[in-house]
């Protein structure tokens, strides 16, 4: 690198100047270099420190290991950013002979997980560490650990090394692209990502999924302090995993060990916003608090709930807690009653700077179309927000660019990088309100709303509601289909009719 710095440190000064270093990230960073040992000869290499930040990415830590003495070379990829919200999960479907899926980008941050599901086979965590590669450079990689040591297998278990062979042939066909096979790349922390170059349009063959953090996966992300807070409890609890809770644990008030489970479906936003949003339309009339515990750093902090009722749409509850030891804030918003028998579509015709400022509410099971962009957005993408109209195409905006990673970097080629800026450019005149455009919201709950602009909702014709019944599918999707209610209907028809049958006594 050009211009770089580089300067000879003790492995204290480079983490101190790591730590330091802010979001900005100047191009003329130090290239920091450490002293250290090698793990193959034992004699002492060098490693190498680079801080930077990758446009529209990530800040990323980059460090590389040389050892003059056996020629030992290796390298690593950090992210020194935050963890995501959510985790997430890329599912790439390759076919055979398709040499240019192979050759997609791949970003794996130290906590993803891949898997080939045809072969069943899994590259854990700790086998392939931080790395930018592409799908054959990762199978190629797994290809050559698993034939190192085949020489020293075949002295000491032959039928071992036998089936490691069989199964090299099958891994290096598919990194060769003689097989088909589907590679999913699995990240709790949300960091990884798999290039899409058909961006901004969705890939038939890449399949991209948002997840809730399970506490054991929290725990190996070093959010959770607690062991108690891990799966494993059983109904029945025996006296000696009582006797095994920590002291301090059980003076806890009632219900605070819960409310710690229950915060892995609140959704992550700024809780004075949606509150300040909310109290618009009506201020709460009891705001209930209960304990709980922050999610970062696993402290003692309040939740506070409140039930509030929007004009035109239905009753809300809305839950939100801060911590003051570590400031994190999360909050959420989910809708109130029994789930609507049909779906919703709404449609608002943005035509003047009025209607920018209209207020959404997008649930997590909604989806967002624009069809002057042919942009699509399948449910969940986003999760569920309260917004304004504007707002929502700004966090489209950051969504894209997240998801996407470096499709908005400089190694784009020029083509894809020119469709790119057009695609920003006509994203962004939809604020500018250069010609009237279409906004759909289409939520299978019928749990999202956008506000009317007059004082009666029938009087607003630029904003059409339109109920359709779910298809089958949908149903599945939501779990529909495998509830079953009969036994509480019936429970509640014979309570309902008992105090009627007394009356006529």
């Amino acid at each position: 690198m050009a211009g770089t710095k580089e300067q000879i440190m003790d492995v204290r000064s480079v983490v101190e100047a790591v730590t330091a270093a802010g979001d900005d990230v100047e191009i003329d960073t130090p290239l920091y270099v450490v002293e250290s040992l090698c793990m193959r000869c034992g004699e002492n290499g060098t490693t190498r420190f680079l801080l930077t930040l990758i446009p529209h990415f990530r800040k990323i830590l980059l460090s590389a290991f040389d050892c003059p003495h056996c020629s030992e070379r290796n390298n690593e990829v950090e992210f020194a950013g935050e963890i995501q919200p959510r985790g997430c999960c890329y599912g790439l479907h390759i076919p055979s002979g398709d040499q240019k899926m192979l050759d997609r980008t791949v970003v794996k941050s130290e906590s993803a997980t891949i898997k080939i599901p045809e072969l069943d086979f899994e590259i854990p965590p700790e086998a392939q560490r931080g790395s930018l590669s592409t799908v054959e450079g990762i199978l190629v990689r797994a290809a050559d650990g698993l034939g190192a040591l085949q020489d020293e297998r075949k002295k000491v278990d032959p039928q071992m090394a036998e089936a490691i062979d069989r199964f090299l042939i099958k891994l290096r066909a598919c990194a060769s692209g003689d097989s088909s096979f589907t590679f999913i790349l699995d990240d709790p922390a949300g960091n990884s990502f798999i290039e899409n170059p058909l961006a901004p349009s969705p890939d038939p063959s890449l399949k991209i999924t948002f997840y809730e953090r399970t506490p054991e996966q929290q725990a190996a992300l070093g959010y959770l302090a607690d062991p108690s807070q891990l799966g494993g409890q059983s109904d029945e609890v025996s006296s000696e995993g009582i006797n095994n809770v920590p002291h301090h644990l059980l003076k806890e008030p009632h219900g605070s060990v819960g409310a710690r489970a229950g915060r892995q479906a609140i959704a992550q936003g700024n809780s004075a916003e949606i509150a300040e949003a909310l109290f618009r339309y009506s201020a709460p009339e009891e705001v209930m608090m209960f304990p709980s515990t922050c999610g970062a750093c696993a402290a003692r902090c309040d939740c506070r709930m409140f039930v509030t009722n929007i004009p035109y749409f239905q009753e809300v509850i809305v839950m939100a807690s801060s911590c003051d030891a570590c400031g994190y804030r999360n909050s959420e918003l989910k809708p109130g009653g029994p789930i609507s028998d049909k779906g919703k579509k709404i449609t608002l015709h943005v035509e003047n700077i009025e209607d920018l400022s209209r207020d959404v509410i997008k649930s997590d099971s909604a989806g967002v179309e624009i069809p002057e962009l042919e942009l699509e957005l399948a449910s969940g993408t986003l999760g569920g927000m309260v917004t304004t109209v504007e707002g929502l195409i700004t966090k489209i905006n950051e969504s894209l660019e997240r998801v996407h990673g470096f499709t908005f970097g400089d190694s784009l080629d020029e083509d894809r990088k020119s469709k790119w800026l057009d695609f920003r450019a006509r994203l962004d005149k939809l604020l500018s309100l250069g010609q009237p455009w279409t906004l759909i919201i289409d939520d299978a709950l019928s749990n999202s709303f956008v506000a009317p602009a007059t004082d009666d909702i029938k009087d607003d014709k630029q904003l059409t509601f339109e109920d359709y019944v779910r298809s089958w599918e949908q149903n599945e999707e939501l779990g529909l289909n495998d509830m079953d209610t009969t036994s509480a209907d019936a429970a509640y028809s014979s309570a309902d009719a008992a105090p009627s049958e007394k009356a006529d006594d």
